[in-house]
């Protein structure tokens, strides 16, 4: 279900018009956004060989990039353990410098670890995968959900989706996919100034707090059914 849903949203993005050049051909305006997109990730593919402080860049902005592509391949359950909470706690270091107006500093022990060769290449493929795909979806587009007058709203909304990623659910092994979704719209479309994206990460916050709401509600009654079954209940 998280899938087709993933799936239709992405489709219908693709088909909005591009608002900030309706008169110039598609192929143009698409080339463009590519080029654009390269040099947003330049600057993360040139600091690879360095610290993971030198790779997330000291802005938000840099940052953002990060946030969204290390969510994406959460929106598949098949990722390590643990990975939800790193990319969450990530994501929630990013939202609290939104909501500061400053970035905030890595712990020393994590800012001062190098990335290694194997890692550098993954990251790399990663990165023109996502930039790929944003190209061909994202572009300037309601740009007053962008602006620094929404930086507070932004910024919360992002620590929510950060916080419900890395809320534990029990049993459940696909609770991370929807709060995944959010952070990617949302660390995307501030990045790329996307409106439409920034409201369809909205809409999957909203989802993502009240699908984990539902989870641990749920959980908690099937332990609470299998205790008296059990009957280790008073």
């Amino acid at each position: 279900m998280a899938f087709a849903v993933i799936k239709a949203i992405l489709a219908a993005m693709n088909e909005m018009p591009d608002d900030t050049s309706p008169t110039d051909p598609q192929t143009t305006a698409s080339a463009r956004r590519q080029a654009s997109l390269a040099r947003i990730a330049g600057q993360p593919l040139r600091a690879l060989d360095g610290t993971l402080a030198d790779a997330v860049g000291q802005s938000n902005r840099e940052r953002l990039v990060w946030s969204g592509l290390l969510a994406m391949p959460l929106l598949f359950p098949v990722a390590l353990p643990g990975t939800a909470s790193a990319v969450g706690a990530f994501s929630l270091l990013i939202a609290c410098g939104l909501l500061s107006g400053r970035p905030l500093p890595l712990p020393d022990w994590l800012a001062r670890r190098e990335i290694h060769e194997r890692a550098r290449q993954l990251l790399a493929r990663m990165l023109g995968t996502a930039i790929r795909i944003m190209a061909a979806l994202g572009r300037p587009r309601l740009l007053q959900l962008s602006a620094p007058g929404n930086r507070m709203v932004n910024g919360l909304l992002l620590a929510t989706a950060a916080v419900a990623m890395m809320i534990p659910v029990p049993i459940i092994s696909f609770d991370n996919v929807l709060p995944a979704l959010a952070i990617v719209l949302l660390s995307w479309g501030l990045r790329l100034r996307d409106g439409l994206m920034l409201l369809a990460g909205y809409l999957f916050t909203a989802v993502a707090v009240a699908s984990v709401i539902l989870l641990w509600w749920g959980g908690a009654s099937l332990a609470e059914a299998l205790v008296l079954r059990l009957g280790l209940g008073p």
